[in-house]
């Protein structure tokens, strides 16, 4: 039996780099690190990190796409251990984004042609909530 479909946007597919800072209880800087989107969506995205990022933690992210830059602020909902294939990753959903970095990342996403493959669901799975 085929599973429902429980995004409420389509991802696509895109390697974009991602500055992030995972903030702890009352605004708390804890740790910043770097990695890249696998997917998108106007709704969160797939981060590939090399250290994992726990479900729950609230993350501060600035996502390269082309020559702009869109700052928000999500919560990782989902994390998996890495793969031959993978680093650590996590879908991360936002959870907030001003005006204007929404219209820009929403035409981004409207430019991309190539929707995310769910060949590898292991890896692929995790941001099913997204």
């Amino acid at each position: 039996m085929a599973q429902a479909q429980r995004r409420k946007w389509d991802r696509k597919e895109a390697l974009n780099l991602v500055d992030y800072v995972i903030m702890g209880e009352d605004g708390v800087f804890l740790r910043r690190g770097m990695g890249r989107s696998r997917n998108v969506s106007e709704g969160g995205l797939f981060l590939e990190t090399h250290r994992a990022l726990k479900e729950g933690e609230e993350v501060l992210i600035t996502l390269g796409l082309k020559d702009d830059m869109v700052r928000l602020r999500g919560r990782v909902v989902r994390q998996a251990q890495p793969t031959d294939e993978y680093l650590h990753c996590a879908g991360v959903k936002f959870t907030h984004m001003n005006k204007d970095d929404r219209e820009t990342l929403k035409d981004y996403i409207g430019a991309l042609k190539t929707p995310a493959t769910t060949e590898k669901p292991t890896a692929m799975d995790i941001s099913n909530s997204l």
